[in-house]
């Protein structure tokens, strides 16, 4: 009897350490899920934001890319805007009066065309009385001019532009002098 008793605790304690051990395991197990599930989520978190980035960028890269896609066509039709210009300064000293017509034409098509091209955001560069500022101005020369400060424009031999606050031709200027 002593033995079935002694044999009882045996089985009593195996199945005991068999429930722990069961027990520790499970709890290992569910420390891993646990840890795997952490991991789980910080990927996700991860990918979410990554995918929140593509999406901002995509977004900037098509906003320039609305912005500024067309100038290189303005920028070719800028050379057509100074071939009316430099027409119209030819022929107005022209006493004519056909020519003079002419010209208030050519002045009427020059305005219409800068104005559409102004739709597009491309606006004209203000050179002439203005310090020298070589993000806006390229210096072609330099000259002494009586009663003006140095580093000012004082003449101007291309009309820079600039593309929605962009500029995409520097103004071709001459630039005052403090010596003679």
């Amino acid at each position: 009897m002593e033995q079935n008793e002694n044999a009882k605790a045996e089985k009593k304690a195996d199945a005991q350490e068999d429930t722990e051990l069961a027990e520790a395991t499970s709890a290992d197990v569910n420390k891993e899920e646990k840890k795997e599930e952490v991991d789980y989520k910080a990927k996700y978190f991860y990918i979410a934001a990554e995918m929140d980035n593509y999406r901002k960028r995509m977004d900037r890269e098509k906003e320039n890319l609305v912005k500024y896609g067309n100038e290189r066509v303005l920028r070719d039709l800028l050379e057509v805007a100074d071939n009316f210009e430099r027409t119209i300064g030819m022929l107005k000293g022209d006493q004519d009066q056909k020519v003079k017509n002419l010209v208030i034409g050519l002045d009427m098509i020059q305005k219409q065309f800068l104005d559409t091209m102004g739709k597009h955001g491309l606006t004209p560069i203000q050179a002439i009385g203005k310090e020298f500022d070589p993000n806006f101005h390229e210096a072609m020369a330099q000259e002494y001019a009586e009663g003006i400060k140095p580093n000012e424009v004082v003449k101007e031999f291309q009309k820079g532009y600039t593309l929605n606050g962009r500029v995409i031709r520097a103004s071709k200027v001459v630039v005052s002098s403090d010596k003679q």
